[in-house]
């Protein structure tokens, strides 16, 4: 069994603004979350101003103002199409890859792969898609993510490749590593593990298996033997099957209206039942739930949710999203502020092995024309999931304004949709947003 490495692309989100515009290289750059809340992804310039993961954005405008940072909208249509470009990349190196997340795979390694042919990897992806990675390469996955971890923190004496070695270099380096960064751990995982005296990655390697799996169980167990080089985490080269699709956003106000719920539910149907279309899956279970904005004090509560099994597999929008508006119409009350409404799809199965059901009134004609089928292919080659070009009624019209200079202003009619003030174009996946040069 060869050697893992893992591929992580650096700040990937800010990373891929960069790519297309260059200005923003060597400046402070932040990632927003949906809604503009709180920050997602930041440069390594943002990082060194102190900015922290995951903090709102209203707290850091002042840093903000002060420093020139730029800060953009979450553009996940740009990002999922530039991680597809690194994966593709990635993929013809190795025989087996496990794309673990929009950002991060794991490699099988032959035996002529080492950091020399890292390095190179490393160069190609960047010179192909502009985007910065770093490998690390262990036994292990929990050995090669702690591999990447000294890689990137160590970029310029690494070269932003690092292989995790037996041996007291490799010792040396775990002794200054708290538990807390080793993957799978985390905050309260660390805290259980110091109540033993297990301080540092190196305690973690050194402990007893029988007090591990006592203390934190069969999992435990098995990320003690991945940090001692043996493999208990195998690749998975094909995700399994999905068995839920949950389409929901918050809005970027306050929604009273059934009909402006209306209008969000099937947007978040339509992009959920051509999810499911894509990967060759059926639904057989449809839930709708709503909520109020828990945060408002003072403000009456109002949480509901129902659903409903179906008497055969769908994949249809039209469908789905008549059942989903029969069911948000049950749940539905007036007098409450809306914070969010969405869908699930559940109980998905296979679209080569479902069972149709029996039909005693005649036979069920399927539709001539497969409009769904259509209209998948008409957005997926001019427009994307985020911005299709070809809607539903039902899904209200939208329109998009675009700044001077690139930065979306996501202007759009309805009040329930996301605030997306500062999002950048849709660079690779919309003809209309395509770089311009001259």
């Amino acid at each position: 069994m060869g050697r893992l490495a893992l591929v992580d692309c650096n700040n990937f989100f800010c990373s891929c603004e960069r790519v297309f515009d260059p200005s923003l290289i060597g400046v402070p750059v932040v990632v927003l979350s949906n809604n503009d809340g709180c920050i997602i992804s930041r440069s390594e310039e943002a990082k060194a101003l102190g900015i922290p993961m995951g903090a709102p954005l209203h707290e850091q405008k002042e840093v903000i103002r002060k420093h020139g940072v730029r800060v953009f909208s979450s553009n996940y249509t740009l990002y999922g199409d530039m991680s597809a470009r690194v994966m593709s990349i990635l993929r013809e190196e190795v025989g087996v890859m496990e794309v673990y997340s929009i950002d991060e795979a794991f490699l099988e390694l032959g035996d002529g792969f080492g950091v020399e042919e890292a390095r190179k990897l490393r160069m190609k992806v960047l010179r192909w898609t502009g985007i910065p990675v770093c490998i690390g390469i262990g036994e292990t996955k929990m050995l090669a993510k702690l591999a990447n971890r000294h890689a990137k923190k160590n970029r310029e004496r690494t070269g932003g490749v690092f292989e995790m070695r037996e041996g007291e270099p490799a010792e040396a380096l775990m002794a200054e590593v708290g538990c807390e960064a080793l993957w799978g751990v985390g905050k309260n995982l660390a805290r259980r593990l110091a109540g033993l005296g297990i301080v540092t990655a190196l305690d973690f390697k050194r402990a007893e298996a029988g007090q591990i799996r006592k203390s934190l169980g069969v999992v435990g167990e098995r990320m003690l033997r991945e940090m001692n080089g043996t493999r208990c985490l195998e690749l998975e080269e094909m995700p399994p099957d999905r068995k839920g699709v949950m389409a929901s956003r918050s809005f970027g106000g306050p929604v009273e209206a059934l009909e402006q719920l209306e209008e969000a539910l099937a947007n978040h149907v339509a992009r959920a039942s051509e999810k499911v279309r894509r990967f060759g899956l059926w639904a057989t279970r449809v839930d709708v739930f709503l909520q109020t904005n828990s945060f408002r004090k003072g403000e009456p509560q109002y949480c509901p949710g129902a659903g409903v099994d179906l008497d055969e597999p769908i994949h249809s929008t039209a469908e789905l999203m008549r059942i989903a508006g029969k069911l948000l119409g049950s749940i539905y009350r007036s007098g409450y502020r809306y914070k969010k409404v969405g869908v699930m799809l559940g109980g998905l199965v296979n679209a080569v092995c479902f069972q149709p059901a029996l039909e005693f009134e005649g036979v069920r004609e399927e539709p001539r024309v497969d409009i769904d089928r259509i209209v998948d292919g008409i957005n997926r080659r001019l427009g994307d999931r985020k911005n299709p070009v070809i809607t539903r009624g039902s899904m209200g019209v939208c329109k998009m304004k675009m700044k001077r200079g690139g930065n979306g202003e996501g202007v759009k009619e309805g009040g329930w949709r996301m605030r997306s003030g500062m999002r950048s174009r849709a660079y690779t996946t919309n003809w209309g947003e395509l770089v311009q040069a001259g």
